[in-house]
């Protein structure tokens, strides 16, 4: 099983040393060294003041963070949660990965959702009602550009004629792919384009929220995994090469005082036999000591009994 974290700038207003240099320095440093594989930031370019009162999130650039933390550590795998693909040109994208991935050695991970903040997509000029087509089309922009020269491509949103960019990434043969989203679309695209799944605990409202399917159970999570598993199938691809992401709420939050690190334990197994191969581990978010608190004991706790 693989862990990986995402920084903790997860309200507003948010403690201002967790975004300073050292604050994410310091935490991608003690991830590395407890065993903690991936590291990523979120992305809202543009949110809502009303989304940001009801409870949403402040946020850095997740390519400019990443890139920082990725100069402090040796080991430590890249990943955003995640970056909202429709918001940008897929050809700035790809440049931006590719860059992160030569820079740090091949450790990057393009994990890429859809998005859901019709305000956002207002804010940055993007149509939200076309928002799949341009995830769909910007997937194949990417890829392409990642692995080919002299790219000719042409879409709806976007189209390119006699295209190469240099450097590629040094992945082979490009960074990994993630597809973030709960509903059948997400896994067709995983199917189709995708290297991992990452969908997330979902109650029926939250999901109503972020305009995806429910997902509040494990046996519904086990649902989906099945369901991607056919559509895998039927494009011949091997599900066993494909990376699938979720959470473990077994035994609390790791940041809890009555954290159950046994039965937390006994939620992975039982992930791991569904075929779940990175789990998310949620940090507090109020200062970088509690922070670095979790993850130790988290390393003590999980990390080390595992």
């Amino acid at each position: 099983m693989h862990f990986t974290i995402t920084h903790p700038m997860h309200s507003h207003p948010y403690n201002p040393e967790l975004i300073s240099g050292e604050g994410i320095v310091t935490v991608a440093v003690a991830a590395e060294a407890a065993g903690i594989h991936g590291f990523g930031f979120t992305d809202h370019p543009a949110p809502s003041q009303r989304w940001l009162e009801a409870g949403g999130h402040d946020a850095l650039d997740p390519f400019v963070a990443m890139g920082y933390a990725a100069a402090r550590t040796s080991t430590l795998r890249l990943i955003p949660n995640i970056v909202v693909l429709p918001y940008r040109n897929p050809f700035v994208v790809a440049k931006s990965g590719a860059t992160l991935d030569l820079l740090s050695g091949g450790r990057f991970t393009l994990a890429v959702g859809v998005g859901y903040l019709k305000r956002e997509f207002a804010a940055l000029g993007v149509d939200f009602e076309e928002r799949a087509e341009l995830f769909d089309e910007a997937l194949d922009a990417i890829r392409a550009i990642w692995t080919s020269d002299d790219v000719t491509f042409e879409g709806k949103h976007f189209s390119a004629h006699g295209i190469t960019a240099h450097p590629r990434p040094v992945s082979d043969p490009h960074p990994p792919i993630w597809i973030g989203g709960n509903t059948g679309a997400a896994r067709r695209r995983v199917a189709e384009k995708g290297d991992g799944w990452c969908p997330f605990a979902a109650p029926p409202a939250l999901a109503q929220t972020a305009r995806t399917a429910p997902m509040d159970s494990v046996e519904a999570l086990a649902a989906g995994i099945d369901d991607l598993r056919r559509r895998l199938d039927k494009a011949d691809r091997d599900a066993s090469k494909i990376d699938i992401v979720f959470g473990n709420s077994e035994g609390g939050s790791p940041a809890d005082n009555d954290f159950n690190a046994d039965a937390y334990l006994t939620g992975l197994e039982r992930l791991a036999k569904l075929g779940v191969n990175w789990v998310q581990v949620g940090l507090p978010g109020d200062s970088v000591a509690h922070a670095l608190e979790v993850i130790e004991r988290f390393k003590t706790a999980v990390i080390d009994a595992a």
